[in-house]
């Protein structure tokens, strides 16, 4: 059993993440590595979280996607709902109506990643005043190691 920085709360030591690579590794183990990065680049950046967490609810319309997160221009949804439909979690359905509609949705594939990113921002939420009080005891630290 190990303790944590401050010696208060004992932890145990955390397991080291195993990912699982094609058997006589090289090339192989390569390509496993580079599609896992690139899998998690796409459903780690803050962008995707957020629009996979509003379609959590259902379809909405662009614009609705627009307005519902808080920050990103219309370029970049554009950008980041195109990459999601790529890799078949977003799907988009054009309606035949004037002026024309366009929905986004969540695929079958893109609710099996809701349970893990939600729960990713739970965390970040229950923990986001740690974190800041952290950031500064880190920085006050630096400031006063430069004096």
């Amino acid at each position: 059993m190990t303790a944590t920085a401050d010696s208060t709360h004992p932890a145990q030591a955390p397991r080291p993440l195993r990912v699982p690579v094609p058997d006589g590794g090289g090339c192989g183990a390569d390509h496993a590595s580079s599609e896992v990065r690139r899998v998690l680049d796409r459903v780690g950046d803050k962008w995707s979280v957020l629009i996979l967490g509003t379609l959590s609810s259902g379809p909405l319309r662009f614009t609705e996607l627009l307005h519902g997160i808080s920050g990103i221009s219309q370029r970049m949804l554009t950008l980041n709902l195109r990459q999601l439909e790529r890799d078949g979690l977003v799907s988009r359905t054009v309606h035949a109506v004037v002026p024309p509609r366009v929905d986004y949705e969540l695929t079958d594939l893109g609710r099996t990643l809701l349970p893990p990113v939600l729960a990713l921002v739970e965390w970040a939420m229950e923990n986001t005043d740690e974190i800041q009080g952290h950031r500064e005891g880190f920085d006050a630290k630096v400031d006063g190691d430069k004096g």
